[in-house]
Parts: structure tokens; sequence; C-alpha cells
């Protein structure tokens, strides 16, 4: 007591139906298309330029020197070890802070350069930079 014959089998749908993708398309289409001259009307106005940053100076950079044989040299002028921790910390409670550029000597024990670092952090200065030379061609 079948309802159908045994000769229809059932059918599966293998294909997309593309009307309803078509039809949502052609919607947004015509939603982008009037929508896009209203978002760029605008009026044309010609804005006064003005800055709103105060000017600041370039504070003068700190050269410091560790020479081969371990002595220490503030912008070419030789001072002792314990007078580098009292210009360091002169130097870091100046506002804009200058920068410290380390020139070490490679023949230098690495011991006199940490030492440099370490008193320039523990005293505050925040920018310390290494100067070297370019390697010849």
């Amino acid at each position: 007591m079948a309802f159908g014959t045994q000769d229809e089998p059932d059918e599966v749908m293998n294909e997309i139906n593309m009307t309803p993708l078509v039809d949502v398309m052609l919607v947004l289409l015509i939603i982008f298309i009037i929508t896009v001259p209203v978002m760029k009307h605008a009026v044309n106005i010609d804005l006064p330029r003005a800055s709103s940053e105060p000017e600041q100076t370039k504070p003068q950079n700190i050269v410091f020197t560790v020479s081969a044989d371990g002595s220490y040299y503030w912008n070419e002028q030789r001072i002792d070890d314990s007078e580098m921790n009292t210009r360091l910390a002169v130097e870091a409670a100046k506002d804009p802070q200058p920068e410290l550029h380390i020139r070490g000597d490679k023949a230098v024990r690495y011991e006199r350069v940490a030492k440099v670092m370490s008193a320039a952090r523990e005293t505050g200065v925040r920018k310390i930079g290494f100067i070297t030379e370019p390697e010849p061609k």
C-alpha cells in the first residue's frame, strides 16, 4: 500500500536558487547609490591653522666619553668617578632633559661603560644613546 510508485526516487535539490540572492544584492546596491552622495555632502570652509603644542627647544646633548684607560670625559672635559653622579643628577632635573651620548673605546672594559649606564638610570636620565663609528667599506 504505497502512496507513490517505486519508479519515482526522492528528488534532492542540488542547485542553489540564485533569485533571492540577486534580489538582496540589487536592494543593497540601490541603498548604497542613494546614501553615498548624502554622506559626502558638507559645507566647505577654510579653517584657521594654529598649533596647540608649546615650542620646545632642543636640549644640549651630553657626550660622555670612556677612554681606553677607563677615565671619564664630560663633553671633552675630564671628570672623576665621584663627580659623575652629581653631574648626571643635575642634567636629569632639567626640563627638557638632554640626551646622554656615550662614546666607549673598544679597548675599555665593559664594566666602566656599564657603570655610566647604571649611574644614568639611578639619577633619572631617560635618554641614553651610544656613539659608534661606521665600519670601513
